[in-house]
């Protein structure tokens, strides 16, 4: 199996899995594939598991969050929660019902397994080796500890063994690809023949009474939807730090400050990992004993850490700055001398032994260097207490005022104004759905309220007032009559064109010359043209292969129509595609074929094992 998982390590269906791995893990969280605690109150069961409350609950919040990260303006009101919760649920159900599934077929990878896995992943290589600190900073990136990566991936990988499995036993005929193949390269011989507008314009003549009828017909079309003028406040945190002023003075004193971070220390660990168990404090006594007796610590890390990984390495997790490891873990390491070994340090993960193996540092840059940079930050780390501080006082002074004037004068604030503001919206900061709602609602459209304080982006909010609302209005005729007429135009041109073309065609299949049917012009010639042929308008391609194929002596007619011109269309004569079965392209069609088909019986699975399964809901 090991030799199996080298092979597939480096292979599309790994890196699938990891992909998919990567986003189940961010979007549900890991409990969504090693199950919940049991013993809490439980939103399901699957065949007798829980799928517990909590992990429910949790899992919702993450979906929303998801959501609102997408959102262009987030806005929490607008997020359908009641979805959300049920396609958690089925998700959850349907994650247990496949977890459930590999387990009854006796579907498993040991520990060697998943550090062969694991180690072959390109994810975690540099210049093509395993580098243990990639692959520790990309699993605590993710929210995980090292022993639930582990166990969520060797589940999700059996899952995804089935899934693989089914997919690549799908089978279809070679008779499937080649019908497919032989339409998919087929190619067409037509001639065309245009029809301008300008030929039918005699024909085309709008009335008033027929664009008086047409406003009275489509008069709700015809209205100027209602309407307000706002006057309104911003607050953003870039104005006030452009506002704030650096002197050398402080920004030297900034600098110093920052020293220690801008020549960025990292610290080379190792560490000996031992899980939470009633033995737990019996080994780490132990290890404690044979590093005193001058064991060596990367020895006793092969032989005891659970961390079967760094274990390989004697425990080394490579170099790393702050922010990387669990809290108390970097508190530890970074109080260390070098060589030095730290007490035993609890941690989410179970019980580590630390030894800093080495210390590295950077040079910290000259101030000149990053004088414009360091001014921004001290700028903003001073506007950030201060908009914190102004926006309170603004929601205060906003939410209690009977105008804008006051916060805006109290505060220094720009009242500025906007007009035509509908309730799709308008220019920004009126593109915030949630802003327009509020200048909408009943307390501020009619009672002369203020909005509350609304966050329409990253730390910029605003505060509006309506200044003035207009109803919506029927637009009178006289506003509107010369557009009605031009879309009458264009309309009737249009049915004008596709009668012409009708009547060509069906002359022409009744044995008349062009001559005879009084159109100018000539046929123009196109042979073996292919279904995605380019130069050719869409229209007339779409027409010319959905034609009937032509007999042997005769052509097929048929016309395309845009509002510029129509189309007539001879098909002479239709070229089936070559097929070469042998050929790659037909053996790649036929594995996208089986692929198709392969996914369609998984799906077909899937389903079957989730109408199998016993699922109840208190």
């Amino acid at each position: 199996m090991l030799q199996d998982i080298r092979e597939n390590a480096q292979s599309t269906i790994a890196k699938v899995i990891v992909g998919l791995l990567i986003v189940t893990l961010s979007l549900w969280g890991v409990d969504a594939i090693i199950g919940g605690i049991a013993g809490e109150p439980e939103v399901a069961t699957v065949n007798g598991e829980e799928i517990t409350e909590r992990e429910f609950l949790r899992l919702v919040q993450l979906e929303s969050q998801s959501r609102l990260s997408r959102m262009e303006t987030p806005d929490p009101s607008l997020l359908n929660e009641d979805r959300i919760r049920q396609e958690v649920l089925e998700s959850l159900i349907q994650q247990q019902v496949l977890t459930q599934d590999a387990d009854e077929q006796g579907l498993a990878l040991d520990k060697a397994d998943v550090d062969a896995l694991i180690t072959q992943m390109p994810q975690f290589q540099i210049d093509g080796k395993f580098n243990a600190e990639r692959f520790t900073s990309t699993v605590r990136n993710m929210g995980m500890g090292v022993q639930e990566f582990r166990d969520a991936l060797r589940k999700q990988y059996v899952i995804n063994q089935i899934r693989a499995g089914i997919v690549q036993s799908g089978l279809v005929p070679n008779e499937n690809a080649e019908r497919l193949m032989r339409i998919q390269n087929q190619t067409r011989d037509f001639r065309t023949l245009s029809v301008a507008a300008d030929s039918v314009a005699e024909d085309v003549e709008v009335t008033d009474a027929e664009i008086e009828a047409f406003y009275e017909d489509n008069s709700q079309a015809f209205q100027q939807p209602e309407q307000v003028d706002a006057a309104y406040i911003t607050l953003s945190l870039g104005a006030l730090a452009e506002g704030i002023e650096v002197s050398d003075e402080d920004l030297q004193s900034y600098y110093e400050q920052r020293s220690s971070d801008l020549a960025r220390e990292e610290r080379r660990a190792a560490h000996i990992l031992i899980e939470g168990g009633e033995s737990a404090d019996e080994t780490m006594a132990t290890i404690q004993e044979r590093l005193a007796a001058g064991e060596s610590f990367a020895d006793l890390a092969q032989e005891f850490s659970a961390d079967t990984v760094s274990a390989k390495e004697g425990g080394d997790l490579g170099f790393a700055g702050r922010g990387v490891y669990d809290q108390a873990f970097e508190e530890a390491l970074f109080a260390l001398d070098e060589g030095e070994v730290s007490e035993p340090v609890e941690t989410s993960f179970g019980v580590h032994l630390i030894k800093l193996e080495d210390v590295r540092r950077s040079e910290v840059p000259a101030l000149a260097e990053i004088e414009q940079q360091l001014r921004s930050e001290l700028a903003r780390e001073r506007a950030e207490d201060k908009f914190i501080e102004v926006r309170t006082r603004l929601a205060d002074a906003a939410y209690a005022a009977d105008d804008l004037a006051g916060p805006a004068e109290e505060l220094g604030l720009e009242i500025r104004e906007v007009e035509g503001v509908t309730r799709n919206g308008g220019p920004a900061p009126f593109d915030h759905e949630g802003l327009v709602r509020q200048l909408f609602s009943v307390d501020v459209l009619e009672d002369s309220y203020n909005t509350e304080l609304i966050d329409v982006g990253d730390s910029v909010s605003v505060v509006a007032r309506v200044r003035e609302y207009r109803e919506a209005q029927q637009l009178e005729l006289d506003q509107v009559a010369d557009d009605i007429r031009a879309q009458l135009v264009a309309q009737k041109t249009r049915e004008a064109l596709q009668d012409r073309a009708q009547q060509v065609v069906e002359g022409l299949e009744s044995g008349q010359s062009l001559e005879e049917l009084g159109v100018d012009g000539e046929w123009i010639e196109n042979d073996a043209v292919a279904r995605g042929a380019t130069g050719f308008d869409l229209g007339v391609v779409q027409t010319v292969f959905t034609m009937q194929r032509p007999e042997e002596s005769g052509s097929v007619y048929g016309h395309s129509v845009t509002a510029d011109e129509a189309t007539v269309i001879a098909l002479d004569a239709v070229n089936d595609g070559e097929v070469a079965e042998g050929g790659a392209e037909f053996k790649q069609l036929a594995q996208f074929l089986a692929s198709l088909e392969g996914q369609r019986e998984y799906a077909a699975y899937q389903e079957f094992l989730r109408d199998q399964a016993d699922v109840e809901r208190p």
